[in-house]
């Protein structure tokens, strides 16, 4: 049972302010660079052996879906990473909290996820309603 001390997004009632130097103190950036310098591969086999799995309403797993990019570099087939923020399921509002609340653990996950599967362009999707 997950408890109170485990939560990843501590910020998700804006009780506290979004900015950098607020979210570094709430735990966002730490180690980053440390967990970059393992490799793509260590962060795959990290993000597979912890479980975690996509928002969306199949739960795929997410360690799994990284494998499905190609291994190789090739500058002629670049690697592209989009984030899907849209809100487009009939009902939910739930996305925008953490992009409000929490951009920094957002980017800082853009930044490990594209790095893992060695992006080197990213997108956001986001409609403007």
């Amino acid at each position: 049972m997950l408890q109170d001390k485990d939560r990843i997004f501590t910020n998700l009632y804006g009780a506290h302010s979004p900015d950098l130097e607020a979210a570094k103190k709430r735990g966002a950036w730490h180690l980053t660079r440390e967990m970059l310098a393992q490799g793509p591969t260590w962060i795959s086999d990290q993000i597979k052996a912890s479980g975690l799995r996509g928002r969306g309403g199949a739960g795929f797993p997410t360690g799994l879906k990284w494998t499905f990019m190609p291994r190789e570099v090739n500058p002629e087939r670049p690697h592209y990473l989009v984030v899907n923020a849209d809100e487009s399921e009939p009902g939910t509002f739930k996305d925008r909290y953490y992009l409000e609340r929490t951009p920094h653990l957002f980017l800082e996950g853009m930044l490990i996820a594209a790095w893992a599967v060695e992006a080197e362009t990213c997108y956001i999707y986001m409609r403007d309603e």
